[in-house]
């Protein structure tokens, strides 16, 4: 058994109320939104930590916590001999806090009192909207032996993204001396750090924070109580405070990583999963992502011509074409549609013949999506219903707009959860 079983301890930040990847999130939280067809963003963290054998968790959420819940309860069971956890805790109010979290730094120390019985050395501080692989093993140890109060997981980014990101500067021991939060254009230059040889090469020449950190727990402790007890972000308060009077060290990360905190990042990090080699890799026996195991049967294609696309469990495909796109569980595409760059995320149940019987009397559309349909540069949420006949074209023609039944952001349009798109509908 690891040593990092009994002395870490994981806290997954569920995030605010996720208003850039609306409308996926109009009625779930950001860390519940299904990602890759069959897993949702919170499984990433999670994953991450039992393959680095972590396995006692707590995630923090507040917005639109009830899918999560569920999702958690349904999903995460350890062994009766085993201390494994994945527990929920949701904002509270107390007698001596009537307030919800007030940021990210704020959220933890709500907590602390749910946590702080427990034994453990570290604690290890994650976002729950990231996607990435990594091995916490190393990070861990690195913080042994630098001698560290905090690490921070850094990864090099470019000159253009620099300015959305937390950005450090370290000395030869990766000790972090300055921390800028979104830097300006005309102050990038008194932020460039040596990021190793290929780095530099490809200009990736900032370290960014990736909101990854790994704290003593007297430390963290007694920096959210007793040095900074009215400080809400870890970002722009705690972290910035710390380099100051504690070794904050950086542990730089050059894998795969991104933050999907809006719809288009959202949708590249979907898409990029059709690649012939794609940046995460789904196929590797040492980094599972594990989810809930669904009964489901084995997907059924008939007639359609395949090309780079996923497609999960339990579908019923019988389209023409199907093209760098995600197919989501019980998903049902009839025949002669095409679709094209886009996630179809599925359906949470099959339809009775019965119903779909009942419905189509009614002139309510089959669950998913019907015949000689064109999907382009979209995403189809869960359990929608879209008729024959219908045509969705993405792109940059298309404005920013928030219709009943869908939104366009980017370029991309996204078909609410549960929508009934009549036939003949054109976007």
């Amino acid at each position: 058994m690891s040593s990092l079983t009994n002395s870490v301890i994981a806290v997954i930040l569920g995030g605010g109320a996720g208003t850039r990847l609306y409308p996926l999130t109009a009625a779930r939280s950001k860390p519940a939104v299904p990602i890759a067809g069959k897993y949702r963003l919170v499984d990433i963290p999670i994953s991450n930590c039992m393959n680095s054998s972590i396995n006692r968790m707590f995630v923090l959420t507040q917005f639109n916590s009830a899918s999560l819940n569920k999702h958690i309860k349904n999903t995460y069971h350890f062994s009766a001999f085993s201390t494994g956890f994945v527990d929920i805790l949701a904002a509270e109010q107390t007698p001596d806090n009537s307030g919800w979290f007030q940021g990210t730094a704020d959220a933890v120390r709500q907590s602390l009192r749910h946590i702080h019985n427990l034994e453990y050395e570290y604690v290890l501080i994650l976002s729950g909207d990231q996607l990435y692989q990594m091995d916490f093993t190393k990070m861990i140890n690195e913080h042994k032996q630098k001698g560290a109060d905090i690490s921070i997981a850094t990864i090099p980014v470019v000159a253009k993204e620099a300015s959305e990101f937390g950005i450090m500067k370290t000395n030869e021991e990766k000790r972090i001396t300055s921390f800028i939060e979104k830097p300006k254009n005309d102050v990038l230059n008194e932020w460039v750090s040596d990021t190793g040889k290929a780095m530099l090469n490809a200009g990736r020449v900032y370290l960014a924070s990736m909101g990854i950190y790994v704290f003593n727990k007297n430390v963290l402790f007694d920096l959210l109580k007793d040095e900074y007890p009215s400080a809400t972000d870890f970002g722009k308060e705690i972290i910035p405070n710390s380099i100051v009077k504690h070794n904050v060290v950086s542990y730089q990360y050059d894998g795969y990583w991104t933050d999907i905190g809006n719809i288009y990042s959202f949708f590249e990090a979907n898409l990029a999963l059709t690649y012939e080699l794609p940046p995460f890799n789904l196929f590797d026996n040492t980094n599972t992502v594990y989810t809930r195991a669904r009964m489901l049967p084995p997907a059924k294609i008939s007639g359609t011509t395949l090309e780079k696309t996923l497609i999960a469990e339990g579908s019923i495909i019988l389209a023409s074409r199907l093209e760098n796109s995600v197919v989501g569980i019980r998903a049902r595409i009839g025949h002669g549609t095409t679709v094209v760059n886009s996630y179809i995320m599925g359906n949470d149940y099959y339809e009775t013949l019965e119903l779909m019987q009942e419905n189509i009397t009614k002139g309510i559309p089959k669950i998913g999506i019907g015949d000689r349909c064109y999907i382009k540069d979209a995403i189809i949420d869960k359990n929608c219903r879209i008729g024959n006949d219908i045509r969705i074209n993405g792109g940059k023609h298309l404005e920013n707009i928030d219709h009943p039944l869908y939104t366009v952001k980017d370029g991309i349009v996204v078909v609410k959860k549960g929508a009934i798109l009549p036939d003949g509908f054109v976007i």
